[in-house]
């Protein structure tokens, strides 16, 4: 019944795009409890244990590219997770979402080539969002804003690394390797700037939620619906994460944009739908279908 699988694939990335969605206000909420890296790390534990259960990381190259790619994923999780603590959570699903509008300029500044001008363009539109978003003043942006968007920046660095190595391994495993760098260098980092502890009973369930639920589950929903439609579609349903995020965190914890936040809230979902669609290099779309940059 491939119209039947199909349907069931893109309901799945609906529902893991809601789940990502709904992780910044999860965090959020879980961030007055505990520091921003003590949650990376053991959010990424569990995460790391579930998957290797499923396949463990075999082979010296898979771990070195496994490795490479996972310290990306750690800085964008300690950028994110840090401007949570000071930016909405709104703010932060949008701003993170930039990371699609990033990548094809990381890309390009590799390969020693411009951009397509459907890039240029979607970047224009989303920083033309970003500044209605984050109500500036002037060009500053607030410092959790700025953490998010440097956020945004080691996701692209990601999706370029894994646009590269992807392929060459097992997505599981592959993932599993970047789960365990990320957990390996979140508890050094938050013993030094933290200080040591476990993690206190009210974060077990925001743990279990994105370990679990999302770093694992909806991770493994994410790598299968693309099996069945493929990444670019994956991609583009994927994509409504920020919109999720924003939408999660009006009905739980009350955030309200005003006129001009909700006009770049738009902007920067068309443009990263623009990129996502019009993007050339098939490897990229691929990586951005099965990142668990989200």
């Amino acid at each position: 019944m491939p119209g039947t699988d199909r349907n069931k694939a893109i309901g799945g990335l609906i529902v893991a795009a809601f789940l990502f969605g709904a992780t910044f206000v999860v965090v959020k909420s879980a961030l007055q409890d505990i520091g921003p890296l003590s949650f990376v790390a053991w959010r990424f534990l569990i995460g790391a244990v579930v998957l290797a259960a499923f396949a463990i990381p075999k082979g010296r190259t898979l771990w070195r590219h496994g490795a490479l790619t996972g310290l990306a994923l750690f800085a964008g999780y300690a950028l994110q997770t840090g401007g949570l603590v000071l930016s909405s959570a709104s703010n932060s699903a949008l701003i993170t979402g930039l990371y699609v509008v990033f990548t094809p300029f990381l890309a390009a500044a590799f390969k020693r080539r411009p951009p397509s001008p459907w890039v240029v363009s979607a970047a224009a539109v989303s920083f033309v969002g970003l500044f209605l978003l984050t109500d500036t003043d002037g060009l500053s942006l607030e410092s959790g804003d700025l953490l998010t968007l440097g956020c945004a920046l080691a996701f692209a660095a990601h999706i370029v690394i894994l646009a590269r190595y992807a392929r060459h391994h097992p997505v599981i495993p592959f993932t599993t390797v970047q789960l365990m760098v990320t957990a390996a260098l979140a508890f050094p980092t938050a013993f030094l700037i933290e200080g040591p502890g476990l993690p206190p009973s009210s974060v077990y369930g925001a743990l279990a939620l994105t370990g679990l639920g999302v770093s694992a589950g909806a991770f493994m929903l994410q790598v299968w619906a693309q099996t069945v439609i493929g990444p670019n579609t994956a991609a583009v349903v994927l994509a409504a994460e920020p919109a999720f995020g924003v939408a999660v965190a009006w009905a739980s914890l009350g955030e309200r944009l005003d006129t001009a936040g909700w006009i770049g809230a738009g902007l920067i979902v068309v443009a990263i739908y623009v990129v996502i669609t019009k993007q050339r290099d098939d490897s990229f779309r691929e990586a951005e279908a099965v990142t668990p940059a989200h």
